[in-house]
């Protein structure tokens, strides 16, 4: 057990450590930088030509004046240029699973599913899709796509799978435009077996 003394000099010390701890609470240390939330506002944008700062309230109203040469220079509606022929592409196939062949009345030999279309900055639009051999045997599928931009063909691709076994499903990436070509979509679909 502590002596009456011993008692008073922790309860001292205590104190002490509180005042302390209480004295830099209130006296803030210098920073050298700074974090302040960011206020929830409306979003702007503030147009470095005009100096006209836009919001979800004014877009679209008011006169804008006449679009400067610069501002016509990209008209995705109004791109005339197109890959004359048929591309022919012969892309890497990925095995990624396997299932029971299942072709049947009601269930095509091949069939393709969850095709994505994404532009490569700097490089090539790229249709990502996977295909499935859903009858007994190997299977070498051939696919066509159209890049398209307004419902005019920009490019068409033939692609050339190797041989795909039984059961099998795998994906490939197909290479469509340069990425200076605008298209909105790409439609494509298995023309052989």
């Amino acid at each position: 057990m502590p002596s009456p003394i011993a008692k008073t000099i922790i309860a001292a010390l205590v104190a002490a450590g509180l005042a302390t701890a209480a004295t830099a609470q209130t006296v803030p240390a210098p920073r050298s930088r700074v974090e302040v939330p960011t206020t929830p506002g409306v979003p702007e944008f503030r147009d470095p030509k005009t100096g006209q700062i836009w919001t979800p309230e004014n877009v679209g109203q008011g006169p804008i004046g006449k679009p400067t040469p610069a501002d016509l220079a990209f008209d995705p509606l109004a791109q005339a240029e197109r890959i004359k022929g048929v591309v022919v592409q012969r892309p890497n196939f990925t095995p990624l699973g396997w299932s029971a062949p299942s072709a049947g009345p009601s269930t095509p030999l091949v069939t393709m599913d969850d095709a994505s279309l994404r532009a490569v900055p700097g490089k090539r639009w790229q249709v990502v899709l996977y295909v499935s051999n859903n009858s007994a045997g190997t299977l070498a599928p051939m696919i066509d796509c159209r890049f398209t931009n307004a419902g005019k063909l920009v490019e068409e691709t033939r692609v050339l799978l190797p041989g795909v076994g039984a059961g099998v499903r795998g994906g490939l990436t197909i290479y469509g435009p340069r990425t200076d070509l605008f298209v909105d979509r790409a439609d494509c679909r298995i023309v052989s077996p």
